[in-house]
């Protein structure tokens, strides 16, 4: 990355950051669309186990994945302040937190799985499908948090490209898995939705020995000789990281779990109620990718811009990313308003849960405007390192405000299973109306300490 000094150069470094990471991202929930996608053609029971077990697993995969992507704000602090010698103790003591997370997960889940699944109303089928598909997943939990590690330094490097390209070479292995695994073609074995937990497993530890192969043998990485030499546990490194990385993976957390937890509580409803919800979710949270990557974006360069004390740059990448995802979200509604029967055809082949996925997306439009400005507000605030009011006011905002009255709609009026949305609604507005009104208080706060 490189200081600029008038708008064009920032739009011009703020795409060049943005584009690649954009890419990354609509790849990588790509994976998960083509999970449930091809699930889902498999058969409902398939594309509602798979919608279970997504449910329970994403939660923790991004909020613990939140805590390790606190490694950018701290590496773009550290080449913002010339600091470049000390990035790969910095990545080297991510790697292992992130294996000491991977642990932890793997025990507490083989404890826990059967008794959540246990205590959910599901269909027996159902409740096979979800527990062999965590199952297999579990196999690549290692790869997938060291990944994150990885990537968060290639990122907060500039070098953005680098992760699209892993990416993409990941997402063709993940499809042809799922081709092979799902429907047995080519004489492999017949799994369904199994078959997906399977694929994102092994392509899991394909995208994190690419990633390593990258980070050590590019001549762009060679300078900071990350991975070149022995670094053991840190508890400063880990307390440093963690204080940045736990509100990350919180707020991360308590979004995506909000989710997750309506996807279970609609367990009561029956099969096709559940799978047209997932359906419509897992477009969304494509789109949600639009917004996310700008976050991840402002993140590096007001990290950057403010840990090189030019408070004036960092405060127009804020503004130039939040307007730039204002404006998309809009676009997107478009497509969700004109083109959401094609986009629930997508899913499944069945008119009943086509019909209703088509009637969830209609509700998709209003949250996900809410997310455009509240995910890159999020980011601009963990640039300036801002990070433990946001996790308060996403807990407030999704679990304190929106899932109650969600559940409160759902349950006592003739909503039904749309209530739960009105709520997500609900919670993602005033999340987006308290976060932009501290990314405010901070900006000031620093122009103070500034002048």
């Amino acid at each position: 990355m490189k200081q600029t000094t008038s708008i064009k150069q920032k739009a011009g470094q703020f795409l060049h950051i943005l584009l690649p990471i954009l890419i990354t991202q609509i790849a990588l929930s790509a994976i998960t669309f083509f999970d449930t996608n091809m699930s889902g053609k498999f058969g409902t029971n398939d594309l509602a186990g798979v919608a279970i077990g997504t449910s329970l697993w994403i939660p923790i995969q991004t909020g613990l994945s939140g805590i390790l992507m606190g490694i950018t704000p701290i590496v773009s602090h550290l080449l913002g302040s010339k600091r470049d010698k000390e990035v790969a103790g910095q990545v080297m003591q991510g790697i292992w937190l992130s294996l000491i997370i991977s642990v932890l997960v793997l025990i507490l889940g083989g404890l826990a799985l059967s008794p959540i699944l246990n205590f959910m109303n599901l269909e027996p089928a159902v409740r096979d499908i979800a527990f062999r598909f965590l199952g297999a997943i579990s196999f690549g939990i290692i790869p997938l948090f060291g990944y994150t590690v990885v990537r968060s330094c290639i990122d907060a490097l500039g070098q953005t490209r680098v992760s699209m390209f892993i990416t993409l070479i990941a997402l063709p292995v993940n499809v042809g898995l799922n081709y092979l695994l799902i429907f047995g073609n080519f004489g492999f074995p017949r799994l369904g939705g199994v078959g997906a937990g399977v694929a994102s497993a092994i392509t899991y530890w394909v995208i994190f020995l690419i990633a390593l192969v990258f980070i050590y043998r590019a001549e762009t990485f060679r300078n900071l000789r990350i991975f070149r030499k022995f670094y053991a546990m840190s508890l400063t490194s880990f307390k440093e990281l963690l204080k940045i990385g736990v509100p990350i993976g919180f707020s991360i957390f308590f979004e995506t779990a909000v989710f997750s937890a309506v996807t279970l509580l609609m367990s009561r409803f029956d099969t096709v109620t559940i799978a047209a919800h997932q359906a419509a979710i897992n477009f969304a949270s494509t789109l949600y990718m639009i917004p996310l990557s700008i976050c991840m974006s402002l993140t590096i360069l007001v990290g950057f811009e403010s840990g090189s004390g030019r408070l004036k740059d960092a405060r127009q990448y804020g503004i130039m990313g939040i307007g730039s995802a204002a404006v998309l979200s809009l676009l997107t509604a478009l497509v969700l308003l004109f083109a959401g029967n094609h986009v629930a055809g997508l899913y499944s082949d069945e008119p009943e849960v086509i019909s209703l996925i088509q009637h969830f997306l209609i509700y998709a439009i209003f949250f996900q405007i809410s997310d455009a400005i509240a995910t890159p507000t999020q980011g601009v605030l963990r640039g300036y390192k801002d990070v433990n009011p946001a996790f308060i006011i996403c807990f407030i905002a999704y679990w304190v405000i929106g899932l109650p009255v969600g559940y409160l709609l759902a349950t006592y009026s003739s909503l039904g299973a749309y209530g739960y949305w009105i709520g997500l609604i609900t919670g993602l507005a005033i999340g987006a109306i308290l976060l932009l009104a501290r990314l405010v208080r901070v900006q000031r706060r620093f122009s103070v300490k500034g002048a």
